[in-house]
């Protein structure tokens, strides 16, 4: 998807973690007029593990999940998935604006690394795309995560969040309710049984 109105920017300054952050947002782009309230709900609630190595930002919009990870977890790679190319631009000039530019890599869906495995996978995840399509989505991403791996979701409790970790349970994942705030639950995401290792 490539937004056709105005690609206007402007730059936003947001506090998390006891650190201040500035990203650039534009309009066509999820919450671009500021941080939307269920990923501050997520990032108030929870770090990245410092030893992750692989992290997954699925729908990062402008970059905020991506940014925040790479910041989080030095060594690691994270792959920030959104369909929506001007998203993925701002994705690169916020990670580069951040310094972790060579460590964060914006890309279609249908273009990321169908082999990598995520330990961990964070998502403000687009449940207004309804809900056999957000059921799909979460079915190939979660798929995804190393042995061990967890995600971390941040569902609004009015858009369906209960009937969402019922289903997730339903799919053979553990989902453990780990937050809550501001009408948003934060959802700890895992396979039931970790597949064995290929080592």
């Amino acid at each position: 998807i490539s937004p056709t109105g105005d690609d206007r920017r402007r730059r936003i300054d947001v506090r998390f973690w006891d650190t201040d952050w500035t990203f650039t947002t534009a309009a066509g782009v999820f919450s671009g007029d500021g941080l939307d309230l269920g990923t501050a709900v997520l990032l108030r609630s929870h770090t990245p593990d410092a030893a992750s190595r692989r992290i997954l930002d699925l729908g990062c919009g402008y970059g905020v999940l991506a940014v925040a990870a790479a910041s989080a977890a030095p060594d690691a790679r994270v792959d920030a998935v959104d369909t929506n190319e001007r998203a993925l631009a701002l994705t690169r000039l916020n990670a580069d604006a951040h310094g972790v530019g060579h460590r964060v890599h914006a890309t279609l869906p249908e273009d990321a690394d169908p082999d990598a495995r995520y330990d961990e996978i964070w998502s403000n995840p687009p449940i207004r795309i309804g809900k056999e399509a957000l059921h799909a989505l979460l079915l190939h991403w979660l798929a995804r995560l190393a042995p061990g791996g967890v995600a971390r979701l941040v569902v609004g409790r009015n858009l369906g969040a209960d009937s969402l970790q019922r289903w997730l349970g339903e799919q053979g994942y553990r989902c453990d309710r780990t937050a809550s705030a501001k009408g948003f639950r934060v959802f700890e995401v895992a396979p039931l049984v970790s597949e064995p290792s290929s080592d």
